[in-house]
């Protein structure tokens, strides 16, 4: 399956510099809603390291990721295989940069000890609304995240290939409703849509 969607990659890149890649059914499903042309879109699975390589290799000069934050969060930590049996850390990515932004250690503590990044979100919603989004916790970790995701997939990539691909990102919630997108998402949405 990784072959077919390497080639399908490989012949999109004669005819666009500018892909979009989604895991599953719901990003693709969201992008073309978003009004993404669908001959731009790659369904991934879980080999984005290797896909994103692919990419860079065929001619393609930027990427916008589409997925669930559940999902993509993992590129922030650095795993660029996001199924579950080979490496998780979820969990502890979220936790990280609550950290780094200052939440508090109790809630530190209760990100930590969530059963899912979906329940992790829901939250840091409900400190938001408890706190009247005085810090904002759902927005400023989330474009952390967010900025660590693109960073971190163009370092991969550069790492393979030698060669500059610009990354953008945009996660949605379970509810398939976006909690936060890039600054190079929102700069490839406008070409893309």
């Amino acid at each position: 399956q990784l072959e077919i969607f390497q080639n399908q990659i490989r012949e999109k890149a004669k005819l666009f510099d500018e892909l979009v890649f989604c895991i599953g059914e719901n990003g693709i499903d969201l992008a073309q809603k978003a009004g993404i042309n669908p001959e731009r879109i790659v369904k991934t699975a879980n080999w984005l390291g290797s896909m994103l390589v692919t990419a860079r290799v065929a001619g393609i000069k930027s990427i916008l990721l589409f997925g669930y934050h559940g999902k993509l969060i993992k590129l922030a930590g650095g795993i660029f295989h996001t199924h579950n049996h080979l490496a998780d850390g979820r969990l502890e990515i979220m936790t990280a940069y609550c950290a780094k932004l200052g939440l508090p250690q109790l809630e530190i503590k209760k990100i930590l000890s969530c059963a899912t990044t979906e329940s992790a979100l829901n939250l840091l919603k409900e400190l938001d609304a408890a706190e009247e989004n005085k810090h904002n916790w759902v927005d400023n970790i989330y474009r952390e995240i967010n900025q660590a995701i693109d960073s971190k997939s163009e370092k991969y990539v550069r790492k393979y290939t030698e060669k500059k691909l610009c990354v953008g990102s945009v996660l949605f919630d379970r509810q398939r409703k976006i909690i936060s997108q890039s600054k190079n998402a929102l700069l490839l949405l406008d070409k893309l849509c």
